[in-house]
């Protein structure tokens, strides 16, 4: 199998890390327009990086794209065009989705999504103690002070700095589908948003959220790049059930209403972290998701998330404002 890996920032060299970690045997390429990227990427990992995809192996298999947001669109064409099956980060606008769809359906290829959180372990369990039997309500928090999200570079130079592509709608583009598929497609979702910091950016940096299930469940989200301690905080509950999560794998709680205790939740699956980074930033939950995009591709399976689902959850994401 042979892999090329575009846009070598942060995300690409984890993906480069995680697939020569996982499939030692696959050949991998990169492809940045920087030059000091390209040399990084070539250093730390021995792979030959080109500037362009025109430049690139020719008999590739697979792209990873991991650039920016908003390059997305013509860089899924340009793979789709050239033969290749594409798997794609967050895109968090819906430039050129219906275009993309049909030219991977006209050349038989993957047109992968990424969509994380629905394969971290501790959402997986929350997901399936969500009984369809009753009613839930839930209070969820996530957020993180925007100039802490990459330390290392201005905020303005990043993707989440831009108001397209802003950090609480990556939050939201992260966050909206695994709840969706936890707690049931979406009837309403009401926000109340404003600026509340002095940073130099041209959208609301935090928002209350009431959302509406078609199902009858009902939860609020707030979502910010505020506060000065990262946070990601669940509760959810129904009658005679509570469940309660702090944004790592060892801090699910659940209620059990036989003993009227709290019980911590131990998963199977151990947990990864990378030096560095958040501990709510888990390297399973990413392995995960490459090993299923190369069962879609080798196996022809059927991927958890793709364009369709995500271009509905970017309509609700829209019509709150962010």
């Amino acid at each position: 199998m042979k892999i090329v890996v575009i846009g070598l920032g942060s995300m690409g060299k984890r993906r480069i890390r995680l697939i020569k970690e996982m499939y030692p045997e696959y050949e991998i390429t990169g492809v940045d327009g920087r030059e000091d990227r390209r040399k990084e990427a070539g250093d730390l990992f021995g792979i030959s990086c080109y500037a362009s995809t025109a430049e690139a192996e020719k008999s590739i298999d697979c792209a990873f794209v991991c650039t920016s947001p908003l390059s997305h669109a013509a860089i899924i064409t340009d793979c789709l065009q050239r033969g290749w099956n594409v798997f794609t980060e967050l895109n968090l606008v819906d430039n050129g989705y219906d275009r993309n769809m049909a030219l991977a359906e006209e050349k038989n290829k993957v047109l992968f999504l990424s969509s994380t959180f629905f394969y971290r372990e501790e959402l997986k369990y929350i997901s399936s103690r969500v009984e369809k039997d009753h009613k839930w309500n839930y209070i969820y928090h996530i957020g993180q002070y925007l100039p802490d999200w990459h330390p290392w570079e201005n905020y303005k130079d990043f993707f989440i700095g831009d108001k397209r592509t802003n950090g609480c709608r990556e939050i939201l583009a992260i966050e909206l589908p695994w709840l969706t598929g936890a707690f049931g497609g979406i009837r309403s979702a009401h926000a109340v948003s404003d600026k509340m910091t002095d940073l130099n950016i041209g959208f609301d940096d935090n928002y209350m959220i009431q959302v509406e299930h078609e199902n009858g469940n009902k939860g609020v989200v707030v979502v910010d790049v505020v506060s000065p301690v990262a946070v990601r905080k669940l509760e959810a509950y129904a009658e005679n059930r509570y469940l309660s999560w702090n944004g790592t794998p060892d801090s699910i709680y659940e209620f059990d209403p036989a003993e009227k205790v709290l019980n911590k939740v131990t998963l199977r699956e151990e947990a990864e972290h990378r030096e560095g980074y958040s501990t709510f930033i888990v390297e399973n939950a990413y392995k995960n998701e490459i090993r299923e995009f190369f069962d879609v591709v080798l196996n022809h399976t059927e991927a958890l998330y793709g364009f369709e689902q995500d271009k509905k959850i970017l309509g609700i994401i829209d019509s709150l404002g962010a």
